[in-house]
């Protein structure tokens, strides 16, 4: 049997510091403890994936509590189904001691535990709609305001159909323009090289 323990913060601004104390303090060795940053909607995570891989009939898998397994309800009960009863696996979610395969094996404690696992799932997902919803209401706010996301606009120079006209007639690089035009990426530039050409033409 090894001892596995799995890690999920949403960004990777996020610290996962206090996932790794929990993790340490049941001893889960630091080779076998698997870390994602990144959303919990769905399990198509790189670390839970090699983790899927390295489980095996019998082991055990910590993490510290149902969300940081994941935030859709079906999605962690079906995920739930599959270590325990395909990859027949034991889990003990550290901050919920009524999810611990280990210690309910009969009728009733398996009928406790799986109301609990789909109470709890239910609120990882609810928290992760209210999370989107807050956030979706910020934004709308936020432009309500007159707040711009998104990268700023590149400002063109006074002399951008100069500088446009000398790169066409090969008298200047490409690289020296976009300096020119505040280091502007050569996409950016492309397009506003055809805007300014079509204005032009329409002012003729």
């Amino acid at each position: 049997m090894k001892t596995y323990g799995y890690i999920r913060v949403s960004s990777a601004e996020q610290h996962e510091d206090r996932q790794i104390i929990a993790m340490n303090e049941v001893k889960v060795p630091q080779d076998n403890i698997f870390i994602d940053k990144q959303s919990g909607k769905d399990f198509n995570r790189p670390s839970y994936q090699k983790l899927m891989k390295k489980l095996k009939t019998g082991d055990l898998l910590y993490i510290k509590s149902i969300d940081r397994l994941g935030r859709n309800y079906d999605e962690i009960l079906n995920q739930w189904r599959i270590l325990t009863k395909e990859k027949i696996i034991d889990i003990v979610v550290i901050d919920m001691p009524l999810l611990d395969t280990r210690q309910y094996k009969d009728l009733i404690g398996t009928l406790i535990s799986d109301i609990f696992l789909q109470v709890m799932s239910f609120f990882a997902q609810n928290e992760r709609e209210a999370i989107n919803k807050r956030q979706a209401e910020g934004i709308s706010a936020a432009k309500s305001r007159g707040v711009k996301f998104g990268r700023p606009e590149k400002y063109l120079p006074d002399n951008f159909g100069e500088l446009v006209r000398k790169w066409e007639r090969k008298q200047m690089k490409i690289d020296d323009v976009l300096k020119l035009c505040d280091n502007m990426c050569r996409a950016t530039f492309y397009t506003k090289r055809k805007e300014y050409n079509l204005l032009s033409r329409k002012k003729k």
